[in-house]
């Protein structure tokens, strides 16, 4: 028996991808059986609902075999389709479901009820920002990226920080802080700084700036929020950020914000339990108008905190004044910083935060600036993320509009490493386009290191083995010549990925500049102003530029066209042009690689790099691809005869 099912051609499944509510999906199962089954039915599901079984009729004989078909409507609110086959033959049952990887595509039989295939049902009105897709973004961590004129170690009162030299390592053990890790080491990084490499930033093609906290806070991450009102003084004052807003967009650079909404500081005006601040916390009195937003299980001492961190006491965000202080009121938190100048939010923790807080979120941001982002953070798929039991909605056109997307940075890292082969990534990409809307799934933050993640240039050379080291030891390291050397030739491949691919490339500050560095605080080290590595900094302007320049890796058609062992090619297309994009990441060796693009109808096709004639021979292109190398090729289309359809995923 031969049975099929692939859930990326439209032979099986049309249309392709995530549909908008009250879509008409049109599902297909190919079957060969030595005696005609006595039924073929369609088994689907709508998120938690009972199953409905749905008779599959004949409808055409192909390939010795027969194809049956069932039309299904997709329901009028948005949320997750669940689906699988079941065959009946006089003597067995057979089923037919999702690979073992759920990642769609091809799947297989199974004796039992198998793996579903997943349709993401979203809101035909979903709409992420255009310039949000249109951005090459760049985060900055603020105590670590450049001293402005301001002295931050001066004028803010506090007595509690370790001032710290500008290329000194973080401290990274819990002794350096005295014996408990407090995080209160500074180096002078502020606002200011900030403003002053704007002309840097700008000349680099960054259009848009995500700043990790800046709100008042004891640490140097402010992620323990002290005051959501308020810039923290050692990065300047709530003037400062209205200008550093304000002279970034004349530079066409747009600022976006970090939000914690799931926790503050136990060192806050809201909880204060260091006494810190003037108003009566929660942590002081039961009567503090702050009480209801913690979760307190035996005043004062016992209480809900992120992932048992006593400084990081935990927000019961469904509390009505919480809801109202930072979202709902006239000068909500979330809205007092739109209008002093931010474009948008990113989401720490989002998994921990309740469906319907980001869902009010979403209305509240887009009443008080429509083209404003929401970006989560989300470190798994995030059309069908499972968090605390409850299936999250984050991409069905309700709440967010992209999120950091950690799935294609373990991909990309995978695949450059030789974890993966290119079928695998292939696999893992495609798998993101068909979960996805198309809205969101071209405004993913597309990242290679964050401030939570290892340094991109640490792990190409070499950093998947962090296991075996001491921390010490990670803290002391730096990649040895033929190391970093190895490093800078992979680096060119996932650049060009991460530049050409959908989605919004982000870059963590200091990638550009070479800087190494394992896990947090070993990524988080000062920019070394005046000693970047000049190849890698040539590199990134080189990439930054090509992404610039080809409005097509912003909203062109994405179709992986070849994936075999290290080597993958992709095409981004129009109507009227095509570029068809090539690396090899294996080390050693040299590919032949035969690409057959007739189906787009090519007219004339030339290299990117060289602009030299590319030979096409009934739409075939031939030719070598040295190891770690890469290769982008043009091709115009025959417009008045070309296949205006989106290009089928294989």
């Amino acid at each position: 028996m031969v049975v099929e099912h692939n859930s990326r051609s439209t032979i099986y499944r049309s249309p392709f991808g995530a549909v908008p509510c009250l879509s008409r999906i049109i599902l297909r199962l190919f079957a060969k059986t030595d005696e005609i089954p006595r039924s073929v039915s369609l088994i689907y599901r709508f998120k938690d609902e009972e199953l409905i079984k749905l008779p599959m009729y004949f409808v055409q004989s192909i390939a010795a075999g027969s194809l049956y078909e069932a039309i299904i409507e997709a329901p009028d609110t948005p949320g997750l389709l669940w689906y699988y086959f079941k065959l009946e033959t006089n003597s067995q049952t057979f089923y037919f479901g999702n690979n073992e990887e759920a990642l769609g595509g091809i799947g297989r039989m199974y004796e039992d009820v198998p793996p579903e295939y997943q349709v993401t049902v979203y809101r035909g009105d979903y709409k992420t920002p255009d310039w949000l897709k249109r951005s090459v973004v760049y985060q900055i961590f603020p105590d670590r990226f450049c001293r402005g004129d301001m002295d931050s170690f001066e004028g803010h009162g506090r007595k509690n920080i370790i001032r710290r030299e500008w290329g000194d390592m973080p401290y990274y053990k819990a002794e350096q802080f005295g014996g408990e890790y407090l995080s209160n080491d500074f180096f002078g990084g502020n606002l200011d700084g900030v403003r002053k490499k704007l002309p840097y930033l700008k000349e680099l093609g960054i259009t848009a700036i995500y700043l990790n906290p800046i709100f008042t806070a004891y640490s140097n991450h402010k992620y323990d929020t002290g005051d959501y009102e308020s810039i923290d003084p050692m990065f300047g004052d709530n003037g400062l950020f209205e200008c550093l807003c304000k002279e970034a967009e004349e530079r066409g650079i747009r600022v976006i914000l970090d939000g914690v909404f799931n926790h503050t500081g136990s060192d806050s005006k809201y909880f204060n339990k260091d006494g810190t601040y003037p108003t009566v916390g929660a942590y002081q009195s039961e009567d503090s108008p702050y009480f209801g937003w913690y979760k307190f299980t035996k005043h004062p001492d016992e209480y809900e905190c992120w992932w048992g961190i006593k400084t990081l006491p935990a927000v019961n965000e469904n509390e009505p004044s919480f809801v109202d202080y930072s979202l709902t009121a006239p000068d909500a938190i979330i809205k007092k910083w739109l209008h002093l100048g931010a474009s948008g939010w990113r989401l720490d923790v989002a998994d921990e935060l309740p469906s319907e807080f980001i869902k009010t979120m979403r209305r509240e941001v887009k009443s008080a600036k429509e083209d404003a982002v929401i970006i989560g953070e989300v470190w798994e798929d995030a059309s069908n993320k499972i968090s605390y039991g409850e299936q999250r909605e984050y991409l069905l056109g309700e709440e967010l509009d992209s999120v950091m997307n950690y799935p294609f940075r373990r991909a990309v890292v995978d695949f450059a490493c030789g974890v993966i082969d290119a079928q695998s990534f292939a696999d893992r990409a495609m798998s993101q386009k068909e979960n996805y809307p198309r809205e969101a799934f071209y405004a993913m933050l597309n990242m290679l290191s964050t401030h939570d993640v290892e340094r991109i240039l640490t792990v190409l050379g070499g950093g998947l083995q962090s296991h075996q080291l001491s921390k010490d030891e990670r803290a002391s390291f730096v990649l040895d010549e033929a190391a970093l050397d190895l490093a800078k030739k992979r680096l060119e491949n996932v650049l060009l990925l991460q530049m050409t691919v959908p989605g919004v490339p982000c870059i963590y500050y200091g990638d550009e500049a070479g800087m190494e560095g394992f896990e947090d605080p070993l990524n988080r080290r000062t920019y070394p102003w005046g000693s970047e590595d000049s190849d890698v900094m040539s590199l990134y302007r080189r990439m930054i530029q090509l992404r610039r320049t080809n409005s097509i890796f912003v909203d062109g058609d994405y179709e992986i066209i070849y994936a075999y062992k290290a080597c993958l090619a992709y095409a981004r297309s129009t109507k009227s042009r095509l570029l068809v994009l090539s690396i090899n990441m294996d080390t050693e060796d040299e590919v032949f690689v035969r690409l057959d693009i007739a189906r787009f109808r090519p007219a004339q096709a030339v290299d990117y790099q060289s602009k030299e004639i590319v030979d096409l021979d009934d739409g075939i292109i031939i030719y070598d691809l040295p190891p770690l190398g890469n290769r982008t090729i043009e091709i115009l289309l025959e417009t008045d005869n070309a296949d205006t359809s989106p290009p089928q995923c294989q």
